[in-house]
């Protein structure tokens, strides 16, 4: 993983980008991961450099790149607007994870407090119970400082990255 610059950056979103960065490290089979807003907008990436790279090759092959995390993100947005739209009509309750395992690879939505979601893309061969459990750990340390302060903060540096800038 390239660890995103974060530089300028107050020092709860540092350490939500060392949280971030410590869960792609320490768990094994993560590929990626992105935390999206609850309106869908992408605020912290495993891959940041990913973005302008989805961007590029969008301009060059029609179908778009797999696996940036832009494409993560709203993947992510997707399931989760989903699961909460079923979760209602079957008034279960508030959703905590979803879990999607394919045969080359599974995918982890999980909520943060504040309505955000984590999301995590893992290779076939991951152990699903440890990446969740390593998943409800980021979200345990993670979702009492995503403040919508934080949230704008993150989400103009990403904007600020993906327009070539540097911090």
């Amino acid at each position: 993983m390239t660890a995103p610059s974060t530089f300028g950056l107050s020092s709860e979103a540092r350490n939500l980008h060392w949280l971030l960065t410590n869960l792609v490290d320490e768990v094994p089979g993560i590929q990626s991961v992105a935390v999206v807003s609850s309106d869908g907008l992408l605020l912290l990436s495993s891959d940041a450099g990913r973005n302008v790279e989805a961007r590029q090759a969008r301009e060059t092959k029609p179908t778009g790149p797999r696996g940036s995390s832009a494409d993560l993100a709203t993947i992510v947005s997707g399931i989760g607007s989903l699961t909460i739209g079923a979760a209602k009509l079957m008034a279960f309750g508030g959703v905590k994870h979803t879990m999607i395992a394919m045969d080359e690879g599974s995918l982890f939505v999980m909520s943060i407090s504040d309505g955000s979601l984590l999301g995590v893309h893992g290779s076939a061969d991951c152990d699903m119970s440890v990446v969740a459990y390593h998943m409800a750990l980021f979200v345990g340390r993670a979702g009492h400082v995503l403040t919508p302060e934080l949230r704008s903060e993150l989400r103009q540096s990403l904007e600020f990255a993906a327009a070539g800038g540097a911090r």
